[in-house]
């Protein structure tokens, strides 16, 4: 009767209940990692016990935190040198995982399908696990992920003493970062022939009245030409060293060293086409847009070409810093816009230049974006002895979630170059980037948009 008036309580007391699983769960875990197998495994049983009787889990959700239960037990096992049963307890997390529909239990699985396989010396069932593995990730072309699978699988490989483990995903590791790079530098190729035609199309129609707009789309199909040619070539220079060598760090230095040369070379031929286009008509906003366009080129190129060599650092008073920075923005905001600052009376050390042209690019967008009555802040935190970071948020436009991250990648779409070529963002996380730093977008920034710039001194 107790033991029915507890389990009552818990059912009504979602939070403790959630509570209770979790810390089961995790003791478990700690137990396990303990070598007190036992306990473990009583405390593995409650846990499963909470999540079987949680009304509040579908049976997907219940099959997802099971999975949990399984792995654990099918480690002990294996630290407990008993194959069979670890392989049983493996059996049942594929079952769990295809249960509850999870992508990543799915992966999960695979990965420690894989590591068994590996110990055991089944290479044939590990290799093919493997491949299953990262085939998933590859087709969503999430090669980061594939990459961190590979270094995981050869550091636990280490740390276990296999040399098999070690030996073959090394291999494997090698191979698929050639096939790999020839994939990103055929997917660059293939996005930036489409961005040219689709430019050099935009431009045409656009230019129809223009007495000049020959010598426009000459000079934007020599470009387009000439930077084929050159990705081209790169693409088979890559090729061939691919096929001569498999050694990682000579592929990595050939590839690092072709892609300064594309964007010195991109930024050499932005730079001859400038002065044809200054002979145009300035006033008119095709010309104006162009010319603004190849000096961002230029400077987008010239940030990815200097990305391994040291910036100036120098230390600049906070306070003058920001009342500088608003003051160049004071007449472009709307009427009752609200401007402030919260900087602190101290002093920072980083890179001026580009710390002005990060923030008075977000400035300058707030001040755009802002509706009348709105709110612009400026502020700066220090996180750390060596860390600190400029916060620019707004009352105006939300950017969605699933465009925060691509404001950030260069030529990601066709746009009207008179209404801005997509650069201004990328080339300031280009310079936060080099200042060992990023800039991001705070996602639980709701009424409107924070930009947040963090450094490194």
């Amino acid at each position: 009767m107790k033991k029915y008036i507890l389990v009552v309580i818990l059912l009504c007391c979602t939070p403790a209940f959630a509570q209770q699983k979790s810390n089961a769960w995790q003791r478990a875990e700690k137990e396990a990692a303990a070598g007190k197998y036992k306990e473990a495994f009583e405390h593995l049983r409650d846990f499963e016990h909470a999540v079987l009787t949680n009304p509040n889990l579908d049976d997907k959700g219940k099959a997802a935190e099971r999975y949990k239960a399984a792995r654990t037990r099918m480690n002990m096992y294996f630290r407990m040198r008993r194959p069979a049963n670890a392989l049983e307890h493996l059996e049942k997390m594929e079952n769990l995982a295809n249960a509850s529909g999870d992508e990543a239990l799915r992966s999960d699985y695979l990965y420690n399908k894989t590591i068994y396989y590996y110990t055991v010396g089944q290479t044939d069932k590990a290799d093919a696990a493997f491949k299953e593995m990262t085939a998933r990730l590859m087709v969503s072309k999430e090669y980061g992920k594939v990459e961190e699978v590979y270094q995981t699988l050869i550091a636990n490989g280490r740390k276990s003493g296999n040399a098999g483990i070690v030996a073959q995903a090394y291999s494997d590791y090698i191979a698929w970062k050639d096939s790999a790079n020839a994939l990103k530098v055929a997917d660059e190729i293939n996005g930036l022939k489409q961005q040219i035609e689709a430019g050099a199309a935009s431009i045409a129609e656009k230019d129809k009245s223009l007495a000049s707009r020959s010598y426009i789309i000459t000079a934007l199909c020599i470009l387009a030409a000439i930077l084929v040619a050159v990705l081209v070539g790169t693409c088979l220079l890559l090729a061939r060293f691919i096929f001569q060598t498999r050694q990682q760090k000579k592929v990595i230095r050939i590839l690092n060293d072709n892609i300064a040369l594309k964007a010195k070379f991109t930024s050499n031929i932005s730079a001859q086409l400038t002065p044809a286009l200054q002979k145009l008509d300035r006033q008119r906003p095709e010309v104006k847009a162009l010319l603004d366009f190849s000096d961002h080129i230029q400077t987008l190129s010239q940030l990815e070409s200097d990305s391994g060599q040291a910036i100036e650092k120098e230390e600049t008073n906070l306070p003058a810093f920001s009342e500088e920075l608003l003051g160049k923005i004071k007449g472009q905001v709307r009427s009752g816009v609200l401007v402030n600052a919260d900087i602190p009376k101290m002093s920072a050390t980083f890179n001026k230049e580009y710390v002005t042209h990060i923030l008075l690019h977000l400035l300058t967008n707030a001040a755009e974006h802002t509706p009348q009555d709105g709110h612009i802040r400026l502020e700066f935190k220090k996180r750390s002895m060596h860390k600190f970071q400029f916060i620019v948020s707004n009352t105006g436009s939300f950017i969605p979630e699933e465009d925060r991250e691509a404001v950030f990648k260069p030529f990601r779409e066709i746009k009207d170059l008179t209404t801005g070529d997509g650069l201004g963002l990328p080339i300031c996380r280009q310079m936060a980037l080099k200042m060992d730093g990023d800039l991001s977008i705070d996602p639980e920034f709701t009424k409107g948009t924070r930009f947040i710039l963090s450094i490194n001194s």
